[in-house]
């Protein structure tokens, strides 16, 4: 059965990277996607992000792999110092970010923009509206947003990120599914003072971590700060909290930090969210399900975010069309393949969140003595491939299968908005 004859018709909540790439597949497999996004255009700001393991076959048969290499970060290596910023060891790219020849990474933004070029002539874009309620029938959904549209759609997609909206609208309250790892990140795009040219420089201290990088064709550079902190009271839309938070956590702190947080007022892509897990018992409730961070964040600790969402929408977008949109077999599918990898790479977060935030001098100067020595050690390439094979064990965590596409890519038209 061709899934273009019975087309349905599909909301989803985000236009960062998941709910893209999920109307990409939808489109593919004739069904009729809209995306939704509260901001009033394409946020382009952001950090780098990995593409490794099943990513990197999802990036391929959606025909932007070559895209996605042609603006890579490319970088070269990374760096630690001290508090005068003496070097106190360096690390190649391969070792630093565990890496193999195939993997490669691209700045979010870039991902997000190469996304919605391909998408933006067959998929509908809502820039500057949000979904308000949701009420759902026995034939579909009715979606009443912000702006006071209403309009009617068989299924909704919530892939709006760590806060969804969609999850606490179909699901509850965030407090029920969130879990702090016991630790903020904050970054934003700063001038490049420090010189750096595909190069990461990072300066640890007891429960902080400070990371200053720019990579390939950028004359600027991204601002990294973690540091241990209880949960904190966050409203993400509030940067100005947010900067005050980021400043007393770094405050007296010495090396280029007070420069670097100087840079924090002035930017315009200014972000501080909290490293926590979603932890959901199930993924869907009726027509609604959600996608990426929002089913189920790994948290940046995991470095594989980007490459969960990739996969994410790729699995629902296929189980959709081989149940010809029987969506209570496609859900439950979906979330069947996805789990497991998924539940390993929260695991794998858990575990690294410790080691952003060392917490005591003593373990900072054991980790410098093992950066510093780590080159000389006729060991090395052991322990790089020690390195490698548990963040490619985690990349390719979910297996995918081939979904076939209709015979042609026609779908049915857009739907009609309800007065």
């Amino acid at each position: 059965m061709n899934t273009t004859a019975s087309a349905k018709t599909v909301l989803i909540s985000g236009a960062s990277i998941a709910g893209p790439a999920l109307a990409l597949w939808l489109h593919r497999h004739g069904f009729v996607p809209t995306v939704v996004e509260r901001a009033p255009e394409l946020r382009t700001g952001g950090y780098k992000v990995d593409i490794r393991g099943t990513a990197i076959e999802v990036c391929r048969r959606m025909g932007i792999l070559d895209e996605v290499r042609a603006h890579s970060t490319d970088m070269r290596g990374g760096s630690y110092v001290d508090s005068a910023g003496r070097t106190v060891g360096e690390l190649p790219a391969d070792i630093f970010g565990g890496r193999v020849e195939e993997d490669d990474e691209i700045m979010r933004g870039e991902l997000a923009r190469i996304l919605h070029e391909r998408t933006r002539d067959d998929v509908e874009y809502v820039f500057g509206d949000s979904i308000a309620a949701l009420a759902e029938d026995t034939d579909g959904v009715t979606v009443t947003f912000d702006s006071g549209t209403v309009r009617r759609f068989d299924l909704v997609v919530g892939a709006d990120g760590l806060h969804s909206n969609t999850r606490r609208l179909a699901f509850g309250p965030e407090e029920r599914y969130k879990r702090h790892l016991g630790a903020y990140i904050s970054i934003f795009t700063a001038p490049n003072h420090l010189g750096l040219d595909r190069w990461e420089t990072y300066h640890a201290l007891p429960g902080k971590l400070v990371c200053v990088y720019s990579s390939a064709g950028e004359s600027d550079a991204k601002n990294l700060f973690v540091f241990s902190s209880p949960e904190l009271p966050h409203d993400p839309r509030d940067a100005t909290a947010q900067k005050r938070a980021l400043a007393r956590a770094f405050a007296g702190d010495a090396w280029e930090i007070p420069r670097l947080l100087g840079h924090a007022a002035d930017a315009d892509d200014f972000y501080l969210d909290s490293i926590s897990l979603v932890e959901m018992d199930r993924w869907s409730k009726g027509r609604v399900v959600l996608l990426g961070d929002a089913a189920h964040c790994a948290s940046p600790a995991s470095g594989q975010g980007t490459g969960l969402a990739l996969t994410g929408a790729y699995v629902l977008a296929g189980e959709l069309a081989r149940a010809h949109g029987d969506h209570t077999v496609a859900f439950a599918r979906y979330e069947e393949r996805m789990r497991p990898g998924v539940e390993q790479n929260q695991r794998m977060a858990e575990g690294f969140v410790k080691e952003m935030t060392v917490g005591s001098r003593w373990k900072i100067a054991l980790r410098m003595f093992m950066v510093r020595t780590l080159p000389k050690t006729p060991w090395k390439n052991l322990i790089a491939r020690k390195i490698r094979d548990g963040i490619q064990s985690a990349a390719n965590a979910v297996p995918i299968e081939d979904y076939a596409l209709p015979a042609t890519g026609a779908a049915a038209p857009r739907p009609t908005v309800a007065a």
